[in-house]
């Protein structure tokens, strides 16, 4: 059996056994795949899937465990390549980031912009997906990193790196009722309003929720979306009072629109990045970690990833502290 055997089995797999779907995901012709399964299963002496006519039907329970080894063998060739690419400082590969559509727009910009002056060979593509996808990303293998933000809890999946806090804005246009108050609303008075706020405000488990549920009211939810550029573009329409990342507001916010603090009760957020430990990642995937949050040092996660340390990060800083710092 060979590499391209087993990636071409683990790609019928994850192409939920669509031949065609899994022939372009690998870059292949259908014929050329068919035939690379039918010697794999020749060799091993069984079928690896049951089939109704030349269709693939389901997997077979001994291609369960063969597709398990396969994915195993390569993770693990992969780790080879990328630990040889490090050791002779080849800047040359692609990393895939799974990230939010939030940080994708106002924060990596200009980390990405930064790896790729010093790595030009080296492409970098984004998957913004939903708050509850990120970490599917990650887990599938489909992303080589994660970024993503939670209120307070640390992410599962990997090694999390905190790279810095941050607060939720409340945003309304100046003809308002609340743009007047001058402060902080409460909770209360928030419940009163229609709000529109990011796609993750729905779930029952959700900081947003629980904070409301805290004070005994419920939020009236006019309107969600994942990014928050459409929120801002929905408040400006009247649909309802804004809440969302403090990263996503900008000076030409403030023309047509109030920014105020959110509710004491809703808690600080953190982003992070997090990195799978069982795969190596290449030099400029930790640099990219460094380019978004210059208190980690790239040098301390790889000794973290390779169990020569404990993971002991610096304290977040603020995202305005981190901003300043970035200007300065």
């Amino acid at each position: 059996m060979t590499l391209t055997q087993l990636r071409y089995l683990v790609a019928i797999a994850d192409a939920g056994l669509n031949i065609t779907l899994a022939a372009e995901r690998v870059h292949a012709t259908q014929p050329g795949l068919s035939k690379q399964l039918k010697q794999l299963e020749d060799e091993l002496g069984f079928q690896l899937f049951m089939r109704r006519g030349r269709s693939l039907e389901a997997v077979a329970p001994a291609g369960e465990r063969v597709i398990a080894h396969a994915r195993r063998i390569l993770e693990e060739a992969a780790n080879i390549r990328a630990y040889a690419a490090n050791e002779r400082g080849e800047h040359v590969g692609r990393l895939v980031l799974a990230t939010t559509h939030t940080q994708a727009r106002h924060v990596l910009p200009g980390a990405i912009a930064t790896i790729k002056r010093a790595w030009p060979r080296i492409s970098v593509h984004l998957e913004p997906v939903a708050d509850g996808e990120v970490l599917e990303q990650l887990a599938h293998g489909a992303a080589d990193m994660a970024v993503l933000s939670t209120a307070g809890q640390v992410p599962d999946g990997g090694l999390a790196v905190p790279l810095f806090r941050w607060q939720r804005k409340v945003i309304v246009p100046k003809a308002h009722p609340l743009a007047g108050i001058g402060r902080a609303p409460t909770l209360v008075e928030l419940s009163k309003y229609p709000l529109v706020s990011y796609e993750s405000s729905i779930r029952p488990e959700s900081s947003l929720r629980r904070a409301f549920a805290g004070e005994g009211v419920e939020p009236q939810l006019a309107m969600t979306a994942r990014d928050a550029d459409l929120i801002k573009t929905y408040v400006r329409t009247g649909m309802g009072v804004g809440l969302l990342a403090e990263m996503a507001l900008g000076v030409h916010e403030e023309t047509d629109l109030v920014i105020l603090p959110a509710p004491a009760a809703i808690p600080e957020c953190i982003a992070w990045a997090v990195l799978p430990r069982s795969r190596v990642s290449r030099d400029y995937a930790l640099e990219l970690i460094h380019a978004i949050a210059p208190q980690i040092d790239r040098r301390d996660i790889r000794l973290v990833l390779e169990g020569n340390a404990e993971a002991d990060w610096p304290e977040p800083p603020s995202w305005i502290e981190l901003t300043q710092t970035m200007t300065l």
